[in-house]
């Protein structure tokens, strides 16, 4: 890792968790919340299949946000798992080293959309040779009430941090984000999508590098304008039914689909830290459907279809 020494890493991303939790919590204030980020450090004990340190922070019960959890992790392992390896079989087994910045945010007011942001660093190599290093990350919006402004406005935030690194990034990633969050058991997407990128080393390990911090860096200025527009829309029950019952399908995606819970599980990560993305209440009603022409409705009707949005 001698392009990429990991402590140039590791603080960028500690430095990127601080400055998203500083943001937070000045929202929160502002908003008449007490609730501050609980700082959680952590470190694995010896013995145990993964070597290393992170911190978790989360947020739970506050004016703005039910539940906001942003860990950043570095860890090191004798093998890469499985899921990992998929597109790199020829390091299957091979020792690694691991840190991002993951984080997912659930609001309390229905009208805000959940959200998440995750950015990353893997490398890894079998003994004696060169390590392999590469990047990903990404985010994406999960409205629960749709507004095209809002969609809008987070995929143009996505598409100008992107453009430096070439104009195909964004349409690639789009696409990409598109069919990664995607329930296959329901036919459904998740929300509206965003760029998602993964095992991207193509730009060399200083603009990939940079490419992977420009998203890091784009995540306030995409989310944070449309968590201002509708933190005060008025809503009651049956806005908070919905709600919930849409959080039963952000649960069903990150336990069944999502490769970075399945990477933390199998390679022995922390699991509290690991499970952070799961929200603090969720609900499972038997073969529901909104009625036609409501803005429940409008949810799947309009805003879960992949569309171009800029």
């Amino acid at each position: 890792m001698a392009d990429h020494p990991a402590e140039a890493v590791r603080a960028y991303l500690e430095g990127l968790q601080q400055r998203i939790v500083a943001a937070v919590e000045q929202i929160e204030s502002a908003a008449g919340g007490t609730t501050a980020f609980v700082t959680d450090p952590w470190q694995k004990a010896a013995g145990e299949p993964l070597q290393g340190d992170g911190i978790t922070r989360i947020l739970e019960g506050g004016a703005v946000f039910e539940r906001a959890g942003c860990g950043f992790s570095h860890v090191r392992g004798p093998r890469l798992p499985p899921s990992a390896t998929e597109h790199r079989p020829q390091l299957a087994g091979a020792p690694f080293e691991a840190m991002g910045v993951s984080l997912v945010f659930h609001p309390r007011n229905p009208y805000v959309p959940t959200v998440h942001m995750n950015v990353r660093m893997i490398a890894a190599g079998h003994l004696g040779e060169e390590p392999v290093c590469w990047f990903g990350g990404g985010m994406d919006l999960t409205p629960i009430y749709g507004f095209e402004e809002d969609a809008a406005h987070f995929h143009r935030t996505c598409r100008d941090a992107l453009a430096p690194f070439g104009d195909d990034k964004y349409p690639r990633f789009k696409q990409w984000c598109d069919e990664y969050f995607y329930l296959k058991h329901r036919r459904e997407a998740r929300g509206v999508g965003g760029v998602f990128f993964d095992d991207f080393a193509e730009l060399g390990p200083d603009r990939s590098r940079a490419m992977m911090q420009a998203v890091g860096d784009a995540f306030l200025n995409a989310y944070l304008p449309i968590v201002a527009r509708r933190q005060s829309v008025a809503w009651g029950p049956r806005e908070r039914n919905f709600q919930l019952y849409r959080r039963g399908r952000y649960v069903e995606f990150n336990l069944v689909w999502d490769r970075g819970t399945h990477f933390g599980l199998q390679s022995g990560g922390r699991t509290e830290s690991i499970l952070l993305s799961m929200p603090p209440l969720a609900a499972w009603r038997y073969d529901y459907a909104p009625d036609a022409g409501s803005p429940e409705a409008a949810l799947t009707d309009r805003f879960l279809t992949p569309r171009a949005w800029v």
